[in-house]
C-alpha cells in the first residue's frame, strides 16, 4: 500500500523521542512523516521542520494550528493520523482535538498526565468512534510476544509469581535534574501524579498483563521522592495480586546509580519459569522443572517460533532485534489500522490498557499516601 501520512506534535530540537518515533516510522515502511508542530515555540518548531524537509506551509507554529490547517487540506493530502509526543500534559487536549476533527491518535504513554484528562480522552474516543494507539514499546519485541504466546497460552500451566523490574540512575543525583528530559518528569504540571512510576513504571505493568494475559486487580505500593526537594516519585516499589489469583512485585526507580535501562520480568507458571530482560533482548529463557534450560532467540528463519513471533520480527537469525524494531512494529500495525487492515493482535497498545495504566498510576499512590494499603485497580478509575 501506498505509505500512510502522518503528522507529528512535539518532539523538536533536543527531544529525545520524537527522532525515536520518526526513526521508527521510516523503518516501518508504510508511513510518512507530511506535516509537524514540533515546538511551542514557534522559531524552535520552524526550524525543525525544516531540518526534516518538511514544506513551510506543513510545519505549523502550534499544534492548534496543524489540526486546523491539516483539516482543511483535501483527503489525499491531509495526514491520516496524528503522532503525540509531547510532555504528559498536552496528550489529551491533543488527542481530544485530533480525534473531534477525525484523526486517529498515537499517543505516547502514559495516556495522560491525570486521570480526569484520561476520562475525557476516552469519552472523546467514544464521541467520535476515533482510532487509539499507545506506544507501549516493550511490549513489542519478539521476544515479549513468544513469551506472551507460551504464558497466556496456558501451556506451561497457571500464573503463580512475576517479578518485574524497571531499574534506571539518570536521576541520581540532585544536578541531574537539569536539562529538558529531566525538567518536565519532575515537574507536577506536565508530568501529572506521577514520577518514576507514571514514566517507566507504567512499561512494567503493561508488561505484566502482556505477558501473563491477565489484570492486575490490586496493589500495595511504598513510593517515594528518593531526593530532597523533589515533588514527585523517583523511586518506589510494590506488592501486586492477578486476576488469577497470581502474586507479583514490581519496582520502578531512577535513582539505582549505574542502572541504565534495567527493564527485566519473570513469571513463573506451573511447569516453568519465563525470563526476559530488555538490555539482552534477544534472548527469552524458559526454565523447566526436569527438563533443560531453553534459549529462544528471534530471526526470519526461527520457524519454531509463534506465528505473531514471526510476523514481527525483522532481522535475520543473530542479529539485533530491539528498541527501534520494536517502535516500528507499532508504527507498522497502527498504519494498518488506519487503513483498516489492523492485524488480529496489534503491536500499539489500545486505548483501555492506556487507561489502566492510569488506573495503576492512581492506585499505587493512593497505596502509597495511606501506608501501602491494598488497593483495587479499580479505585483508580
Amino acid at each position: 500500500m501506498t505509505p500512510v501520512r502522518y503528522a507529528m506534535v512535539g518532539g523538536g530540537e533536543g527531544a529525545f523521542i520524537g527522532p525515536v518515533h520518526r526513526t521508527a516510522a521510516a523503518i516501518a515502511g508504510n508511513c510518512r512523516l507530511v506535516a509537524g508542530a514540533f515546538s511551542s515555540d514557534a522559531e524552535r518548531a520552524a526550524r525543525s521542520g525544516a531540518a526534516l524537509g518538511l514544506a513551510p506551509e506543513r510545519s505549523y507554529a502550534s499544534w492548534q494550528a496543524l489540526i486546523d490547517g491539516e483539516r482543511a487540506l483535501p483527503a489525499d493530502e491531509r495526514a491520516e493520523f496524528v503522532a503525540i509526543v509531547t510532555p504528559n500534559h498536552l496528550h489529551a487536549p491533543v488527542a481530544i482535538a485530533a480525534l473531534e476533527a477525525g484523526f486517529p491518535v498515537l499517543t505516547d504513554k502514559p495516556l495522560t498526565d491525570t486521570i480526569e484528562a484520561a476520562t475525557a480522552f476516552v469519552a472523546a474516543a467514544a464521541r467520535t468512534g476515533g482510532l487509539v494507539g499507545v506506544t507501549h514499546t516493550y511490549a513489542a519485541y519478539p521476544m515479549v510476544r513468544q513469551a506472551r504466546a507460551l504464558v497466556a497460552g496456558g501451556g506451561l500451566g497457571a500464573v503463580r509469581r512475576v517479578a518485574v523490574r524497571y531499574t534506571q540512575g539518570w536521576l541520581g543525583r540532585a544536578e541531574d535534574t537539569v536539562g529538558k528530559q529531566a525538567a518536565w518528569r519532575i515537574d507536577p504540571a506536565r508530568s501529572g501524579l506521577a514520577g518514576a512510576f507514571g514514566d517507566i513504571g507504567t512499561h512494567a505493568f503493561n508488561l505484566v498483563e502482556t505477558i501473563t494475559g491477565e489484570a492486575m486487580e490490586r496493589i500495595a505500593a511504598d513510593l517515594r521522592a528518593a531526593l530532597p526537594g523533589r515533588a514527585l516519585d523517583d523511586d518506589g516499589a510494590a506488592l501486586f495480586r492477578l486476576a488469577g489469583g497470581g502474586r507479583g512485585t514490581l519496582v520502578a526507580s531512577q535513582v539505582c546509580s549505574g542502572d541504565a535501562n534495567g527493564l527485566a520480568i519473570s513469571v513463573w507458571c506451573e511447569e516453568a519459569g519465563v525470563h526476559w530482560a530488555q538490555e539482552n533482548p534477544n534472548v527469552l529463557r524458559v526454565a523447566r522443572r526436569g527438563g533443560p534450560e531453553e534459549i529462544w532467540t528471534p530471526g526470519v528463519d526461527r520457524t519454531y517460533l509463534g506465528a505473531e513471533t514471526m510476523r514481527v520480527t525483522r532481522t535475520p537469525s543473530g542479529h539485533p532485534e530491539g528498541y527501534l524494531e520494536a517502535f516500528a512494529n507499532i508504527y507498522h500495525d497502527f498504519a494498518l489500522a488506519v487503513r483498516g487492515q489492523a492485524p488480529d493482535v496489534p503491536c500499539y497498545a489500545g486505548l483501555e490498557a492506556g487507561m489502566r495504566s492510569m488506573r495503576f498510576i492512581v492506585a499505587a499512590h493512593r497505596s502509597s499516601a495511606d501506608d501501602g494499603r491494598w488497593v483495587d485497580l479499580e479505585e483508580g478509575a
